[in-house]
């Protein structure tokens, strides 16, 4: 019945597309030019040579990949818009996860993956480290999810806001050159739009009209694109404009165990149960809804001019937005509230200690004991949007010497303008149990005889929520860049640059809401009524609940494995408004929550020159980047009222926005080697020296200080470290490739980077005027804080790839990542799956194209996640891609994402301790492609 009603919903949406030829020979035709230009600066587009992965047509394309390969200098990826659009792509992440040494995360932080990659990361490292570019310049991006605006805040770019219509290619770095904008340790990812001059014909019309079905959630959703190009006959104007609105409904069914605590030795409860002494216990277990409606629109227009032989113009504006209104539920068992790490109630007899984790245990039920609480969190109106404006010139002065140039600005933003919350308690009196299953079954758990279809025994526990989050973030850049040409000789060419940027980030004006009574009198804490002096008033009076309520699908979380509450009730997104807008306090002033406001300004300047040599047999090129950058950090700091300039006016205590500045100086050199061993082998060298700067809530965020409780003391804290230096790396590549048949390849390499300032979490100490009622001068207080600091580590990998056509009309490819990443201490290092790979095959003919794609990533370190390790467990990937051809202007094609319906694990310090798990449900898209 579930099949034949998801055909039916396929069906119904294939009467409603049609989905046009994608326009992907020009796209691959730019990209081996650019490729044989031997990164001539004259190409703003991209300025290094390009190792193909498909071009035009699959059969068709693989000598070309092949030949450009050979050809290239550096060692660099790309993928065409020719291999997204025969392969279920929607966005750039997703074929981004088919290249050798690259890894993609559907999750910015530690929130838990949902059904679309957001996240690229090269060689077992985090994404801060791989920097995203488009067309060479630098691009402003937002995250849509409240706790990646203002808690963990990284350099990454999500990638959700770019949909893979709008790519020409897509170009991984993996070795650097003097000449690479600075920013990426690992390497960087250029995407190279579409150019309007490419175009072959002078009015080209293409369009797209389709739908997504996901499964889960069991919703069908409109996705539409359009193309329109213009140039004049002598090819020396041209005009593209592209637009999309894509819109899909995403369902996540899951289990949250929300960290982990220890029992106290010297507690009550190990006094009784010494067995437990320092044994871990989960703080809390739920049972996880979050629902979604994505709707994401924009477009790219490009304007090209040829003014003559000697100048080349080219101006481009890019927009897109993602609303992203979401309601996330969690129905969970208060253990921290229960256990309260040994000063509470203990376990029955008959617990169970594994891997010194309590992993089942049954609490007696107590009156007047709340053993539950339920969040509901509804965020309807959070967004996140990108955009940039960006000129580029080359000027061939001589026919030896070219000169280019990018101006620009980007800008993204983030924003949570409304939170609608509300917290119950739950399981009142009931006792409750678990029992913990491993990683790949979710854990066991219940509320005694709590009814959990109904809010009838449940009563407010509190309200929070920020709002106003609007988190900006802006760069400008200036930059000149040019190449000599020599005619003899080794020494080929010569290239030169400066270039200049400011890039500023900021959230302020967040609001930390709290409950009211409606009259705006103050609570008087008093049960008998309702903590107002007016019962009628009260948010915590039951006769001013909402009337009415939900229940959670039927079929939430029957693939998660476990017995563990799933019919629960919940309030609407509207019900919840109408109560939050009622019973809420968000006075800008007296709520304002200063511990999610930073602000933070760069000014990055950066020189350069390089050398490129070529003989028999041989070509290299070596040069050297010099990169100053200047920091200007503004971050809040816990205060008291005697403190000078201390804002005293807000609930959550004084705080003083305190300055920082430093400035930081970098020597990056860089060298690139190949050599022609034999006629089908050849080799490749690199070794360079890369920095980036460190995340910027590692920079920025919120410091908290806690006095010491003597004079003379040293006192402690928690918080940022704007002190901290850029992340360093010196890296090493070496790569072999064997052309051992026609169209056939058989590669292997080798890397290493030696990170000298890797960002961390450890101790320093800090000295703070500290002024209170005994110090009203002040005086200097030595503080010991726990904050992200600069460490040390080690990464190392092997990267093996192998591509073959088997007959006329079939292929396959596939590809090996072993990474071994290591911080000092030996401690894991974020980002590092030991093992990825790809294997994929592909059948083409004139009229009836087919893929299929699997990709694997083992396990890897996430962070810190409320204070304990985060770490997803290993996760395989299944897509596939059925096309038909019906004539040169109308194509057809079906694509399904997830269809082995993974399962996203994620465990603490060992898998006896699960963190979460997540499915979020297969999704098709039936779309038709037109082109006139």
């Amino acid at each position: 019945m579930i099949i034949r009603r998801n055909l039916l919903a396929l069906s119904i949406v294939t009467a409603l597309s049609f989905y046009g030829v994608a326009h992907a020979e020009t796209a691959a035709e730019a990209a081996v030019e650019s490729a044989n230009n031997t990164e001539s600066a004259a190409d703003p587009r991209d300025t290094q040579e390009l190792e193909e992965v498909v071009v035009k047509g699959i059969r068709q394309s693989m000598q070309k990949s092949l030949d450009t390969k050979r050809d290239a200098e550096s060692h660099v990826d790309v993928i065409t818009a020719e291999d997204i659009g025969k392969m279920p792509d929607k966005n750039v992440a997703d074929s981004l996860q088919r290249v050798v040494g690259v890894t993609i995360s559907s999750a910015s932080a530690n929130e838990g993956g949902f059904d679309e990659n957001d996240r690229v990361s090269m060689r077992g490292t985090n994404a801060s480290l791989t920097q995203t570019l488009i067309n060479g310049h630098p691009v402003s991006s937002g995250d849509w999810f409240v706790l990646n605006q203002t808690g963990s805040v990284g350099r990454s770019v999500s990638y959700s806001l770019l949909p893979s219509q709008l790519v020409g290619s897509v170009v991984v770095h993996k070795t650097a050159q003097a000449s690479d904008v600075e920013g990426g340790v690992a390497g960087y990812v250029n995407i190279q739009t579409r150019s309007p001059l490419d175009f072959a014909e002078p009015l080209t019309i293409e369009g797209s009209v389709g739908g997504v079905h996901a499964e889960l959630p069991d919703k069908n959703s409109p996705q539409f694109s359009g193309l329109l190009n213009w140039k004049n006959a002598g090819g020396t104007m041209g005009l593209m404009v592209q637009a999309f609105s894509e819109e899909r409904h995403l369902r996540r069914d899951g289990q949250e165990l929300l960290g982990y605590e220890q029992i106290a030795p010297d507690s009550a409860v190990a006094a009784a149960n010494p067995s437990l002494a320092n044994v871990w216990y989960p703080t809390l277990i739920g049972s996880a809804l979050f629902e979604q409606e994505r709707k994401r629109q924009g477009g790219l227009v490009d304007l090209e001019i040829r003014a003559g032989d000697r100048l080349d113009l080219n101006f481009s504006a890019f927009k897109s937005k993602m609303d992203a209104s979401n309601y996330n539920r969690n129905y969970m068992f208060w253990l921290t509230h229960v256990l309260n790490r040994g000063a509470g109630q203990g376990p029955d007899s008959g617990y169970v200690v594994r891997n010194n984790t309590l992993v089942s245990a049954n609490f007696s039920p107590v009156a007047g004991t709340t053993y539950g609480v339920y969040d509901q969190i509804s965020r309807p109106d959070s967004s996140s949007d990108s955009m940039f404006f960006n000129f580029d010139a080359t000027f061939r002065a001589t026919d030896a010497l070219i000169f280019t140039s990018k101006v620009g600005t980007t800008r993204g933003h983030g924003k949570t303008p409304t939170q609608d919350v509300a917290e119950w308690n739950t399981g009142i009196g009931t006792g409750g149990w678990y029992s913990i299953n491993g990683i790949d079954r979710a854990a066991s758990w219940g509320l005694g005889n709590e009814n959990t279809g109904s809010p009838s025994a449940n009563t407010l526990g509190w309200i929070f929520g920020a709002q106003n989050i609007n988190v900006r973030d802006d760069e400008q850049w200036l930059q000149l860049d040019g190449e000599y040409s020599f005619n003899d000789g080794a020494f080929t060419l010569m290239r030169f640059g400066v270039r200049s940027s400011d890039h500023d980030r900021k959230s302020d004006g967040v609001i930390g809401q709290g409950p009211r009574c409606s009259d705006g009198s103050a609570f008087n804490w008093d049960p008998v009524t309702f903590n107002c002096v007016d019962p009628a008033t009260s948010p915590f009076n039951p006769a001013n609940y909402p009337n009415g309520f939900q229940n959670y699908p039927g079929d939430f979380g029957s693939d998660l494995g476990g017995v563990f509450p799933r019919n629960i009730w919940y309030y609407s997104p509207e019900q919840l408004a109408a109560y939050n807008a009622r019973f809420t306090n968000r006075d800008p002033v007296t709520r304002s929550d200063w511990s999610q406001n930073y602000a933070l300004s760069e000014r990055n300047d950066a020189a350069y020159i390089q050398g490129d040599l070529a003989g028999d047999g041989w070509s290299a090129n070596i040069g050297l980047r010099y990169v100053r950058t200047q920091e200007h950090v503004i971050a809040n700091v816990n205060a008291t009222a005697q403190t000078p300039g201390a804002i005293t006016t807000s609930a959550f205590g004084p705080y003083l926005p305190t300055a920082f500045d430093n400035t930081y100086k970098d020597w990056l050199p860089s060298a690139n080697l190949k050599l022609e061993v034999a006629d089908d082998l050849i080799a490749r060298f690199a070794a360079s020296k890369t920095m980036t700067r460190p995340d910027y809530s590692a920079l920025a965020g919120p410091i908290s200080l806690s006095p010491p409780a003597v004079a003379g003391g040293v006192g402690s804290g928690s918080g940022s470290n704007p002190n901290l230096k850029p992340v360093r790396s010196t890296n090493f590549d070496a790569s072999l490739e064997w052309y051992f048949a026609p169209n056939a390849l058989l590669s292997a390499g080798v890397f290493y980077m030696d990170l000298k300032s890797y960002i961390s979490l450890g101790r320093i100490t800090e000295t703070y005027l500290t002024f209170d009622q005994n110090n009203p001068q002040g005086v200097n207080v030595p503080y010991v804080l726990t904050v992200p600091v600069n460490s040390s580590g080690k990464v190392k990998g092997v990267e093996l790839a192998y591509e073959q056509p088997l007959s006329d009309h079939f292929g396959i490819s596939a590809n090996y990542t072993y990474t071994d990443g290591k911080e000092v201490g030996n401690r894991p290092l974020v980002g590092t799956s030991k093992n990825t790979y790809t294997v994929g095959g592909y059948f083409e003919n004139e009229r009836f194209n087919a893929r299929v794609s699997y990709t694997y990533r083992s396990s890897f370190y996430s962070g810190l996640d409320r204070a304990t390790a985060f770490s997803q467990a290993e996760a395989g990937y299944l897509s596939a891609s059925l096309g038909y051809t019906f004539s040169d202007n109308f194509a057809l094609s079906l694509d399904g994402m997830n269809l082995n319906q993974p399962k996203l694990k994620y465990y603490a310090l060992n898998e006896d301790q699960p963190r979460s798990i997540y499915s979020n449900g297969r999704q098709y898209y039936l779309t038709a492609r037109f082109k006139f």
